[in-house]
């Protein structure tokens, strides 16, 4: 029989303490309590990487030797396992060629159906073009009512120039006595045309006349296949006087009278004819261009075959700014081009030169210069000018047209061996849109093809949203068979967008890179293809998947990971997000505390259990025994930061005034345009005037700041990309903690300083391990193994450094305290004590010293950096920018962060955070709500101003959920909801009060027996 349970015994990865626990299948579990508390070592280290690692051995051996093998887990045993798919957090990928539409799979059914019923235009003209048979064009031709007029012919010179007067000789000795020259047609037995070889002409071949009835059928078909053997595959069908409303499906063009060409006709006849092309070849017969096969590989931005051939593929292309090259304007000509110097006597030479030739002194300002002339430095001239040279023989002239400052950085970037050269010349360049395929990625003739009379391109720039609308019903104006053969395409591709809909992403544009994704939208793409999978009886864990949602989206999310459940898997959530909890069907709380105090289940059971156990942290927030309170009065600006004509990738036109001296928050669903705002405006706008640097900010008019000296951006990003590097040497304390070692006793008699006790440099590191602590043994087709070294037994150091203690302890020992027990450790010493409390203050206590910061979270990697700001003696006056720096906290860790935040504001600072976290948001001094939708529906504010004032405003989706949280009314299902859930808080409450109450009376009665 399948196990009701996975059961975990004696897990011991990480700081997990012999754990045991059991995990209800086919139900969805949330695994939460503080951070580091041991979630993720329980729910990915032991039952995940289990799972995985048992699949992995299944294979065989050569199998195995091309996969990541995965280490068995430090665990006893785990039963009841399922299949295992971790869906984490991981950035869907950081290849340029990733797009939305690539990571889903979703591109793959797209180029399917424009292959196979896509309709190919001609990229220069736009006319429709097709391959057709002989037998195609007879059966059209036949369409034509009864006893109609046509000339059969074959056109063999198309627009080319010359007399073709030996064309016309081998015309008449083939037979052939008309041809139509130019519109004209002519009798070569009684006069050849005289043509003016300077011009280009057309030479029509009339092989055959006559009148379409069903009997001619086979004199049309001999005349059709003798054409296009004359013409290479190409028919054109002249109808002289045609009858109403022809429509041959193919090239049609009619001249005069009828025509759409504008060319004048000499005579009636000539003014009402049609002419009707077809090509054997996927070719447009007006334009003379010969069109490849379609094929799906035609459709891919990652084959030579369909990928734009300027770019590449990559629909950007690197180019010199003219706005980097010209930083001021009002500088003197000699001196206005950054990457030319004038003291360099080749730029010398040419700025001398076309400044002697325009009659403009040197010293005149770049910007008093005539628009024509400023064109001539950046672009180059067309006349010749004089360049003088100084040469031992005296002076040499030379003249040719100037090439123009921005012309001469392109070339020697493209032609230069140096690569030194061009970095340098990569500061004045600027990523553009590609402007061949507008950033398409594809090449003109794939572009060129449209479904439903739209190109794949367009159907790329559509949100997931409007894409989903765009399919639905496509099939009503297809014909049979293009219907037959589309069908199961499209019911792929409406489920692709309809997953991704469900879990809050309709606002993606299918084009948007993979590498521009957050964390939690990656996921959420990765979760939506699991879902499109339809697996049952599969463990899926997921990482967080609320991270970077909205409220409004989170219900959509929570109904998908329903919905996975009740296909028949097991879902296991490592989460922080109250609403999961409450939607769970089991929490598993870790703890009692973080790092060494955790890896402990607290308590296992429904949301109620969790609120019921009086040692649970997680509880007291869930039944709100403690809370994070809001504060008791709001600052008021110092002043605004004015943006102006914001137009960043959804931003429509925004003008917004953030508050300086406050604590700002800015809020809005996903995709409204936040990101845009904080990174590509605030910061690199505002890095760009203060420190006149090369950074390109987002499309925007103007930005006004006063009373800011510095901008500092905290995000998620690593905070070293080695094992090397750690909180204690990111943040300093490392430093002063080898300067005291270096002090004791036995370094000053060794002559030891404090490089010494360097795990980095050679001296005091172990050199068997170099400094790592573990050597890594290449296992073949089984997993790497990394062994404690031999040398130093992990310790990093060598026999000599460890001999140097410091109150018993040597240096080793100290990296591998935890930040609290490091401050206990260090009492009396205030620098460094002083560095350990700002990482206790954004709940950092836990954290070892040493722990390599490969190993920490994107949230933990923030709140190392905010420590590190925190201790650095500042004036204030300094804007710090956040992005979600809620992630990965506990309620009672955000409670810590909360607190940081408003130090810095109080300090004088300015501090811009973009969250989604509504216990965070509250606290806020203003809040800026962005909207009203993702996308192209997003870029505008719907609502700014205090907490409570976007809480009272209908339109805001931030404010309606903002109200659970501050004391507005609530109204509607969310009003009844949170009734009942007040309801079992209060049971839960009197539960926690009978407990503690027997505790104490227990207590009490072992008091009075001592």
């Amino acid at each position: 029989m399948t196990k009701e349970y996975i059961e975990v015994r004696g897990a011991e990865e990480h700081n997990l303490k012999d754990l045991d626990v059991r995990i209800p299948r086919e139900e969805f579990t949330v695994v939460t309590g503080l951070s580091g508390s041991g979630k993720s070592s329980l729910a990915f280290e032991t039952v995940y990487a289990e799972g995985q690692r048992r699949y992995i051995e299944s294979l065989s051996a050569y199998a195995r030797n091309f996969l990541g093998q995965m280490d068995k887990p430090q665990v006893e045993t785990v039963e009841g396992l399922s299949p295992a798919i971790s869906i984490d957090q991981k950035n869907a990928a950081n290849n340029p060629r990733s797009t939305v539409g690539t990571v889903t799979e979703l591109h793959d059914y797209l180029r399917l159906l424009y292959a196979r019923v896509g309709t190919p235009h001609c990229p220069e003209c736009g006319r429709e073009v097709g391959e057709q048979s002989a037998s195609n064009m007879v059966d059209r031709i036949l369409e034509l009512p009864e006893g109609t007029r046509a000339k059969l012919c074959a056109p063999v010179v198309r627009d080319q120039k010359g007399a073709f007067a030996d064309l016309f000789d081998e015309l008449v000795a083939e037979g052939y006595s008309r041809v139509e020259v130019d519109g004209e047609e002519y009798d070569l037995a009684v006069e050849k045309p005289d043509l003016d070889e300077n011009y280009n002409h057309t030479v029509d071949v009339v092989v055959d006349r006559v009148k379409v009835s069903h009997e001619a059928r086979s004199r049309i078909t001999d005349s059709v296949e003798t054409a296009l053997e004359e013409a290479d595959g190409v028919l054109k069908v002249v109808l002289p006087d045609p009858p109403e409303g022809v429509d041959l499906g193919s090239e049609t063009r009619s001249t005069g009278a009828l025509g759409a060409d504008g060319d004048d006709a000499e005579d009636d006849d000539a003014a009402d004819r049609l002419v009707v092309s077809f090509s054997e070849e996927l070719a447009c017969t007006h334009c003379g261009i010969d069109l490849p096969e379609i094929e799906t590989r035609s459709f891919s931005f990652n084959s030579p075959h369909g990928a734009c051939p300027e770019c590449e593929g990559i629909g950007e292309t690197k180019e010199v700014d003219p706005d980097l090259v010209v930083t001021d304007a009002s500088k003197p000509l000699k001196d206005v081009f950054e990457p030319w110097s004038y003291s360099r006597s080749y730029y010398r030479t040419r700025l001398d030169a076309v400044a002697e030739h325009f009659g403009v002194p040197l010293d005149t300002p770049f910007e008093a210069l005539d628009a024509d002339v400023q064109d001539a430095f950046l672009y180059g001239t067309t006349e010749d000018v004089v360049f003088k040279r100084q040469t031992k023989n005296g002076t040499r002239r030379k003249e040719k047209p100037f090439e123009g400052v921005i012309p001469n950085l392109s070339r020697r970037y493209v032609e230069t061996d140096s690569e030194g050269t061009r970095d340098h010349i990569e500061k004045y360049m600027a990523t553009t849109t590609c402007p061949a395929c507008e950033g398409s990625r594809l090449k003109p003739e794939s572009r060129a093809v449209l479904v439903a009379g739209t190109s794949l391109a367009e159907v790329n720039r559509l949100s997931i949203g409007d894409a989903l609308a765009h399919f639905e019903g496509m099939e009503e104006g297809m014909t049979q068979r293009q219907r037959t053969i589309a069908e199961e395409i499209l019911k792929e591709i409406r489920a692709r967008l309809g997953f991704m809909d469900e879990v809050g992403l309709e606002y993606l544009t299918l084009d948007r890179e993979a590498s521009t994704l957050s964390g939690g939208e990656s996921q959420r793409i990765r979760l939506a293809t699991q879902v499109g999978s339809g697996l049952v009886g599969v463990l899926y864990v997921l990482d967080e998947p609320s991270i970077g949602l909205h409220q409004r989206d989170n219900d959509k999310l929570l109904d998908t990971l329903e919905g996975l459940r009740d296909l028949g898997n097991t879902l296991v959530v490592v989460e922080h997000d109250e609403e999961t909890m409450w939607r769970a069907d089991n929490v598993i709380d870790m703890g009692p505390g973080p790092g060494k105090r955790g890896g402990e289940v607290v308590v296992n059971g429904d949301v109620e259990d969790v609120m019921s156990e009086p040692r649970s942290i997680t509880g007291d927030y869930l039944a709100g025994r403690q809370a994070i309170p809001v504060p008791d009065e709001r600052r008021d600006a110092d002043g605004h930061i004015h943006v102006s004509g914001a137009r960043q990738h959804n931003l429509k036109d925004l003008d917004v005034d953030v508050p300086l001296g406050n604590f700002t928050a800015i809020t809005g669903v996903s995709g409204s345009g936040k990101s845009t705002l904080l990174h590509e405006i605030l910061y690199k706008g505002l890095v760009r005037r203060m420190n006149d640097t090369d950074v390109n900010p987002g499309d925007h008019d103007d930005i006004q700041y006063e009373g800011i000296e510095t901008v500092r951006l905290i995000d998620q990003s690593p905070i070293g990309r080695t094992p090397r590097s750690n909180p204690a040497t990111y943040t300093g304390v490392f430093d002063h903690i080898r300067e005291l070692f270096a002090e004791t006793k036995l370094a000053k008699q060794r002559g030891y300083e404090k490089g010494r006790f360097s795990f980095n440099v050679k001296g005091g590191r172990c050199e068997g391990c170099g400094g790592q602590g573990t050597v890594k043994i290449d296992m073949n087709f089984l997993s790497d193994v990394y062994v404690p070294c031999e040398d130093c037994d992990g310790a990093r150091y060598n026999d000599e450094t460890l001999d140097v203690t410091y109150k018993d302890a040597t240096i080793a020992d100290v990296l591998d305290m935890s930040v609290e027990e490091a401050y206990e450790f260090f009492e009396g010493h205030t620098g460094i004590r002083r560095r350990l409390e700002l990482l206790m203050d954004v709940g950092l206590d836990y954290m070892r010293l040493g722990q390599p910061s490969t190993t920490l979270s994107g949230g933990e990697a923030q709140r190392v950096k905010l420590a590190e700001e925190l201790g650095k003696k500042d004036r204030g006056e300094a804007l710090y920018l956040l992005d979600e720096p809620t992630t990965g906290l506990h309620s009672a860790d955000e409670r810590k962060l909360i607190d940081v935040l408003h130090r810095l504001t109080d300090a004088g600072n300015t501090v811009v955070v973009v969250e989604h976290e509504l216990d965070l948001v509250k606290n806020a001094d203003t809040i800026i709500d962005l909207g009203p939708e993702g996308g192209e529906g997003g870029g505008q504010v719907v609502a700014q101003g205090t907490p409570e004032h976007v809480a009272r405003q209908d339109d805001s989706h931030t404010g309606r959920y903002l109200r659970d949280h501050l004391d507005v009314d609530l109204e509607g299902p969310r009003a009844e909801r949170e009734r009942e859930r007040a309801a079992l808080r209060e049971r839960a409450n009197e539960r926690v009060a009978e407990l503690r109450g027997d505790a104490e009376a227990d207590a009490e009665a072992a008091a009075g027996d001592d």
